[in-house]
């Protein structure tokens, strides 16, 4: 091969490398999520030829170590191959055939810029170092102890400015949470008013426990505080949930003055909001919590499950009323007695040595590049530009949601149709979680699946009689 060739063909194989962010995790991860952006992107294909890890270093004016990691996170990733003296291959994408390209679970995607397993790793050592093993596979009082009130203190602080810790509970998830405030707020037969898009764990929360969920009509910035004051002076409703930043399943974050309407119709009725808020954190300019213009009204919940990590089952529950607290704390233990303790203690250890945060701007990090990536893909968003985890896309007539749903899940994408989170009367619309698939790259393949099922109307299946 002359040296010009083999010049143009370095260069080439070398255009993906971009400069290192300040501050955006170890290098070597960086360098395996150049690898998988130029492979989304089309800059790098299956079958191209990777520098040699000494030439690449040189590259980069790093040590060959740190290049030796990158390819082996790479290889773990399923990006990349080593074909022995013949060098480093982008890899061809591996044919799985039981694997579903899962859009249909909304989970925080793996956080960018982090080693998740050595921050695991590390974590759990530190708990074991400053904790006796035998306290953590014990029984504990439902709440969560001193430091873990804390801990949810310091969560809860950046959307309130300050926490009292004594008024948060260290719940096992969010789920509960909300089971163990509709006990303590109602009584069966009650209604709880919600909008019509709805998180299903709330209906079916609600349906266990013989409870009513009555729809509020809505506009463009969310539930109407007229319509609110309507129907539970209709339904003698006193129970109100709302998910008003970031809502699943739309996206859609009410403005600062439709929460101030809201609260204020709740406390001139007397009505108490269950103010369910993951994604919080997620979003770039979130306005206050309800709960910051009507405490003694609402109470709120912020989980881990969709901003660090679901095995964490860890929420915390800002109720600053003592009474009503110590009637949840003990509805929560009614039926789930404790959190594991082996989990909130990691939690709480992350959250006070800053892992959390630290964990948390990966997360927003990587969300905000798939973001990225579906507005290159897909057109058609309810709101084209989001933050989050998920996206509420409209579609076009020809597919309904529950065919298109149906469909995709037939060509091995799995998506939520809308009537999952409407009981009447659903929009054509689906949502699109973006979190679940691992590698951005399969990301970029599950949504061209489905720009290509989009680009045409459904086919007609003719029934075959012999």
């Amino acid at each position: 091969m002359s040296k010009s060739k083999a010049i143009q063909e370095d260069s080439l194989a070398s255009a993906w490398i971009t400069p290192f962010v300040q501050h955006g995790g170890p290098r070597y991860l960086q360098i395996a999520d150049m690898l998988e952006r130029a492979l989304s992107d089309g800059s790098l294909r299956p079958g191209d030829r990777l520098p040699p890890q000494r030439r690449l270093a040189a590259l980069f004016q790093i040590d060959l170590t740190t290049v030796t990691r990158a390819y082996d996170e790479a290889k773990r990733r399923n990006l990349l191959e080593g074909q022995g003296a013949r060098g480093t291959y982008v890899a061809a994408p591996k044919v799985e055939l039981t694997q579903m390209l899962d859009l249909s679970m909304n989970i925080p995607p793996p956080p960018a810029g982090v080693d998740f397993d050595d921050l695991l790793k590390q974590g759990v050592a530190q708990v074991l170092m400053r904790t006796d093993s035998d306290l953590l596979m014990s029984y504990h009082l439902g709440g969560g102890g001193k430091a873990d009130r804390a801990a949810g203190a310091v969560w809860l602080a950046p959307m309130f400015d300050h926490v009292e810790a004594e008024q948060v509970v260290a719940c096992p998830g969010a789920q509960a949470a909300l089971a163990a405030l509709i006990l303590t707020l109602s009584r069966p037969g009650d209604s709880i008013l919600t909008e019509p898009a709805v998180y299903p764990g709330l209906r079916s929360a609600a349906g266990l426990l013989n409870r009513k969920t009555i729809v509020v009509e809505t506009d463009a910035d969310g539930m109407l505080p007229d319509a609110l004051e309507k129907a539970g002076r209709k339904h003698r409703a006193r129970l109100v949930y709302l998910n008003p930043t970031l809502q699943n399943p739309t996206a859609h974050t009410m403005p600062v003055a439709r929460r101030l309407a809201i609260t204020q119709v709740a406390i001139r009725c007397g009505m108490h909001i269950i103010e369910d808020d993951p994604y919080w954190l997620l979003a770039s300019d979130a306005p206050p919590p309800l709960a910051h213009y009507a405490p003694g009204n609402v109470s709120y919940i912020a989980t881990l499950s969709k901003c660090l990590a679901p095995g964490l089952r860890m929420a915390y529950a800002l109720v600053p009323d003592a009474q009503l607290r110590e009637r949840f704390v003990q509805a929560l233990r009614s039926f789930s007695l404790m959190a594991t303790p082996l989990t909130t203690a990691l939690a709480t250890q992350w959250i006070h040595d800053g892992s959390a945060h630290a964990l948390l701007a990966g997360v927003r990090s990587e969300a905000d590049a798939r973001q990225d990536v579906i507005r290159t893909i897909l057109t058609g968003t309810s709101h084209p530009r989001s933050d989050g985890i998920h996206v509420w896309f409209s579609l076009p007539s020809y597919w309904t949601s529950r065919e298109l749903a149906d469909t995709a899940r037939a060509q091995g994408v799995a998506v939520t149709a809308s009537d999952a989170f409407h009981t009447s009367k659903p929009p054509n619309a689906i949502r699109i979680s973006l979190g679940s698939i691992r590698d951005r790259a399969r990301l970029a393949s599950a949504l061209k699946k489905l720009s290509l099922l989009l680009a045409h109307k459904p086919v007609l299946h003719q029934e075959f009689v012999i």
